[in-house]
């Protein structure tokens, strides 16, 4: 901000940053100041909103209303450089929303380029008459080679670089930890919540998979597993055992794509997501719902955190430090360069 930059205040579901930085805002700097949101799950959407959740909080915090609504509207609207939008003015599009309480903005109304959209939370405009007779339903692609998979970690001298993951946060930390061995393999621990984790690359069927290890995921049993993986979305599983997280990939992988919880060979829960494995076609509530269950089934195996399945897909994410894993191995970020699993 002193350097003329703007400052982006992100509230997502995993990344939740806006309590910390809310001391921040002043009115001397309000005006370079934008809320936005990232990966916020449906059920988030639909408990709490989106960016007018942010707003509502700004406000609960002390931030002068109209300072909290602007940094929603305009100040975004005029960091993007959109003239068209961001302000109630001749000459901006009419995309605007009508509330009742300045204190708790809640929209009552909601007009798009000067139509009314929406009244008291529900849709009332006309979502479209184009026919989908004769187009079929979308359907994933999870291309594993899976006998090219390797699942065993094989003992060697030295300590594990373990992937440190922190809550409601998508930095994590390198550690170095002692091994657990099992028959000349490292295996997980969870007395020490020291979890397995793989990514399985599943788009051209090549076979490349990273093994590493993780803790902060407390599962006590059992296994998670996605196709939601940013950036390169490919398969991921974190599990307590091998069993389970064969079962909850290979879950993943059969729905085309999608979220999975196991047991041994018990599929628990699931969400598909056909669309690309990150998406459903499916209306929002109907996926709030299956999104809820598959949260709910990994904390019911001892996950201590507010959305295992969201916090997995950034495990992977190989730009933000410090230790992550991919299909070609582990990555040091800070390094910028892959590393072996044992020092």
């Amino acid at each position: 901000l002193s350097r003329g930059l703007y400052l982006l205040i992100r509230e997502a579901t995993n990344a939740r940053n806006l309590d910390a930085l809310l001391p921040v805002i002043t009115p001397a700097n309000a005006r370079r100041v934008c809320f936005c949101t990232d990966d916020r799950t449906p059920v988030d959407l639909l408990a709490m909103g989106s960016v007018d959740h942010m707003v509502r909080r700004a406000i609960d915090f002390g931030i002068d209303p109209l300072e909290a609504i602007r940094m929603a509207t305009l100040n975004p609207a005029e960091w993007f450089g959109l003239r068209h939008a961001g302000a109630v003015a001749p000459g901006r599009t009419a995309n605007l929303f009508v509330f009742d309480d300045l204190r708790r903005p809640e929209a009552r109304m909601v007009f798009s380029h000067g139509r009314l959209v929406a009244r008291d939370g529900r849709m009332i405009a006309d979502r479209g008459s184009a026919s989908t007779a004769g187009v079929a339903s979308p359907v994933g692609r999870c291309d594993v080679n899976w006998e090219k998979v390797r699942w065993d970690v094989p003992a060697r001298p030295g300590q594990l670089r373990v992937i440190g993951s922190l809550a409601d946060q998508l930095v994590t930390e390198h550690r170095l930890m002692k091994p657990t061995l099992a028959g000349g393999v490292a295996v997980a621990d969870v007395s020490r919540d020291l979890l397995k984790m793989l990514v399985i690359e599943r788009h051209n069927g090549t076979g490349n998979s990273g093994v590493g290890f993780i803790q902060g995921f407390g599962l006590r049993r059992g296994a998670i597993a996605g196709t939601v993986a940013h950036d390169h979305h490919n398969l991921v599983t974190i599990g307590a055992d091998d069993l389970s997280m064969k079962s909850a990939a290979r879950a993943a992988a059969a729905m085309g794509g999608g979220l999975a919880v196991a047991v041994g060979e018990n599929i628990v829960a699931r969400l598909p997501l056909p669309v690309g494995g990150l998406m459903s076609d499916r209306p929002l509530t109907e996926v709030a719902d299956g999104y809820a269950r598959v949260v709910a089934a990994a904390r019911e195996l001892g996950s201590p955190l507010a959305d295992p399945l969201m916090a997995m897909s950034f495990m992977a994410l190989e730009v933000i430090p410090a230790l992550k894993l991919t299909d070609q191995g582990l990555v040091d970020v800070e390094q910028f360069k892959i590393v072996n699993l044992f020092t």
